[in-house]
């Protein structure tokens, strides 16, 4: 017992020692997808705070393909020292576990939460010619005519696309799903009046409802938006107490990271959160910053992945 105690004491000093030390190296984040988007931009803007706090560059490594897969995978293997972490959208870590038989690796064995850097908010919006105003119009419009209504997402098992499937099953609504490669297409589709609805993130709707080429039905959060006065939530506005579909992107690791050094990343980062221009340029993308604590994301992760996996197999959504 006290060789047990004295090992575990060795173990615990070297542990706590390398946490004090680190980081020693540049450390990097893989993000799965290419330049340009938000699970990209949200860690370069962090990691430029990082670098001056650290002493150390954070260098952002792009590894695009297979929905995000791979990156996840690269992330998700990667030696656990902390010097590889990953910058990861909900929807490759509870809903893509779901669509695909074969993932090379698991969210809860292979990765570890660190926080969850900022959620981006989503609105139910409608093309100006469908005759609905709220969301009960809406409603009782697709119960009228079953089956001839479409709505959009950038693909399937998106955020958009699982929050429709969502909306279906909750109030027994027959409406057509239909994928786009990318929100840019969605978009046009739905502007043009092919496409009658989608639920789509506040910063790409938010200028063509300002401009009256969308109307904003609800909004798929748990409280109002300060951005879309006097749009009602979902949740209120269809009855569903607790329905919420938030866009959000996590800093996660390697399983076995050392916890003081994954301790440190997010005292780092939600301090980095708290600093005015980085709110302000986190604002400027429609973002809200966050800075959960380990535990926190870890118990998000795990109720987004029942909710949302219950979603994927009951309508039976398959990746592409």
């Amino acid at each position: 017992m006290i060789r047990l105690l004295i090992v575990f004491a060795f173990v615990l000093e070297s542990t706590l020692a390398y946490a004090q030390t680190w980081p020693q190296k540049p450390v990097r984040v893989i993000v799965p997808f290419a330049p340009g988007g938000a699970s990209d931009l949200m860690p370069r803007l962090v990691g430029e705070k990082l670098t001056s706090i650290w002493g150390q560059p954070v260098v952002i490594e792009n590894r695009p393909g297979a929905a995000g897969n791979l990156g996840m995978e690269a992330g998700a293997k990667a030696q656990a020292d902390g010097y590889t972490l990953l910058s990861a959208p909900n929807g490759n870590l509870v809903v893509n576990p779901h669509m695909y038989s074969k993932l090379a690796y698991d969210v809860f064995r292979d990765l570890a939460a660190v926080t969850r850097i900022a959620a981006v908010q989503n609105v139910l919006v409608v093309h100006p010619d469908v005759p609905a105003r709220t969301v009960k119009e809406l409603i009782a419009l697709a119960k009228a005519k079953p089956g001839t209504l479409n709505y959009a997402s950038p693909g399937n098992g998106s955020q958009a696309h699982v929050a429709v499937e969502l909306l279906k099953m909750q109030l027994g609504l027959d409406l057509v799903h239909v994928p786009y490669q990318g929100v840019g297409p969605a978009m046009k589709d739905l502007l043009g009046g092919r496409i009658q609805l989608m639920i789509a993130q506040v910063p790409s709707a938010l200028p063509h409802i300002k401009a009256g080429t969308l109307r904003a039905l609800g909004v798929a959060s748990t409280a109002p938006l300060d951005a879309l006065p006097g749009v009602p939530t979902i949740a209120s506005a269809a009855d569903l107490p607790g329905f919420e579909a938030v866009s959000w992107y996590a800093l996660m690791a390697p399983a076995g990271t050392p916890r003081e050094v994954i301790a440190k990343i997010h005292t780092d980062v939600a301090r980095v959160l708290q600093m005015p221009d980085v709110r302000e340029r986190l604002a400027a993308m429609g973002a809200e910053p966050s800075g959960e604590s380990p535990g926190e994301l870890a118990a998000r992760i795990k109720a987004e992945y029942d909710r949302w996996g219950e979603v994927v197999r009951k309508a039976n959504i398959k990746a592409d």
